[in-house]
């Protein structure tokens, strides 16, 4: 079981959702934490939460402009001299159909939640390699799995995670670097509100599902546990969604007949 005592942690999308979640299980190991997202004013309230943590870094930082992550990087480790686990967690959803959704939605969502993250990863790497040591964890979804309505892009970014950091796991390996990828179904967060419409606008209302959904808190746990127990991937859903999953690998067909009814919002 590894120990996150005294680890440096460098968490994107902390300001809300399940990247706040984990700075506060985090938190409660006793680590040293690095918080970003665009809300400055949100990470302060996170960090002035974060009671146990040994010390906390508030580092704002917009996922659309990777020009600056090498900086960002250079910050962290003037400040702590390391970093052991970056949490790859800022992202954006989409609820609108293929057919209506501008180009520059797609765009902006990959851009955000496959681009950003490859980019973070860069950016860290080269300390990770000098070290021979390092974390680095990807908060995907379900739907990197299996795609379903309204989420196209969504689910195209999500995929990509899955494509890129599983070859990166194969690869560096052998540098003492570890990949886990984090497959959360339904989890009890603003991402619906947050979501993108076909013209970019945010959907501003909470989907039925995903309110019933698996608390932040919960997942966050999970995550932890996964990381303990060094896993490289893991999946924090329902039953529904897990079922999914199966049918998708085995019976994709019987699948794909359910998604074209399926009542998604």
């Amino acid at each position: 079981m590894q120990d996150l005592g005294n680890k440096v942690i460098w968490i994107t999308g902390a300001s809300s959702g399940i990247g706040e979640a984990l700075a506060y299980a985090f938190a409660e190991h006793n680590t040293k934490l690095v918080l970003s997202a665009r809300r400055e004013e949100e990470l302060i309230r996170v960090k002035n939460n974060c009671k146990k943590a040994l010390e906390v870094m508030v580092l704002p930082l917009d996922l659309t402009q990777s020009g600056s992550f090498v900086e960002k990087t250079q910050q962290v480790i003037n400040h702590f001299g390391q970093i052991d686990i970056l949490v790859n967690n800022g992202g954006i959803s989409q609820r609108s159909l293929t057919k209506d959704t501008v180009l520059d939605v797609d765009r902006k969502i990959m851009e955000v939640n496959f681009f950003g993250a490859v980019a973070m990863t860069k950016a860290v790497l080269p300390e990770m390699l000098k070290r021979q040591l390092g974390l680095i964890v990807n908060i995907s979804s379900i739907v990197g799995k299996v795609g379903v309505p309204l989420r196209s892009a969504y689910s195209a970014s999500k995929h990509a995670i899955h494509g890129f950091f599983d070859a990166a796991r194969a690869e560096l390996w052998s540098d003492g670097i570890r990949v886990l990828n984090v497959c959360p179904g339904f989890i009890r967060t603003e991402v619906s509100r947050n979501a993108l419409t076909a013209d970019g606008s945010k959907h501003n209302k909470m989907d039925e599902a995903t309110d019933q959904g698996i608390s932040a808190e919960e997942c966050a746990n999970q995550i932890i546990k996964a990381i303990q127990k060094e896993k490289d991937e893991v999946i924090i859903a329902g039953k529904r969604e897990k079922q999914a999953v199966f049918l998708k690998r085995f019976f994709p067909n019987s699948l794909n007949k359910r998604l074209r009814t399926l009542k998604v919002t």
